[in-house]
């Protein structure tokens, strides 16, 4: 009986952790001109935002960015979503960001969290980190990248529209 006490205590503190749905975080960043951005505003249209964050450092976050640039066209076709990438270079790197962009030839818009106060605020520690926003709510987390992630992306962002 003390043993399934203990389980249901430590389940039911760690639950709200493991939730999928939280609130996202209230923050302005800039994009590559140096503009800032409210971040909370772009998901109060009603429509998903994905943010995939990502760094010029970052091996696994270059695979997945073009996996997902290569079958945007077909995404936004078929659905109605914004993306954003948000690179999380720090001030010594941060330079590299628009001659990767354009050297890769990604057409999403790029913001930076230089400061890394998103990251923080969402509580990863290191990319690729992709979550699903809308109307201010976190619906979708994943961390990392494995081949073939960018459809299992889609079809949570189809899940999300529906």
């Amino acid at each position: 009986m003390k043993k399934l006490l203990t389980t249901f205590f430590v389940l039911a503190f760690l639950f709200p952790v493991f939730s999928q749905e939280s609130e996202f975080p209230d923050i302005s960043i800039s994009d590559l001109n140096g503009n800032k951005v409210n971040i909370k505003s772009l998901s109060t249209e009603g429509k998903p935002v994905v943010l995939a964050f990502w760094a010029t450092w970052c091996g696994p976050c270059m695979l997945e960015l073009n996996a997902i640039n290569d079958k945007m066209d077909d995404w936004k076709s078929e659905t109605d979503f914004q993306f954003y990438a948000i690179s999380l270079d720090d001030s010594k790197t941060v330079g590299r960001v628009q001659p990767m962009v354009n050297g890769k030839g990604w057409e999403f818009d790029i913001l930076l969290d230089t400061n890394n106060d998103l990251k923080r605020l969402l509580n990863f520690s290191t990319p690729p980190f992709t979550v699903i926003v809308k109307d201010g709510k976190i619906l979708y987390r994943h961390v990392g990248y494995q081949p073939g992630a960018e459809d299992n992306l889609y079809e949570q962002i189809k899940g999300v529209i529906n």
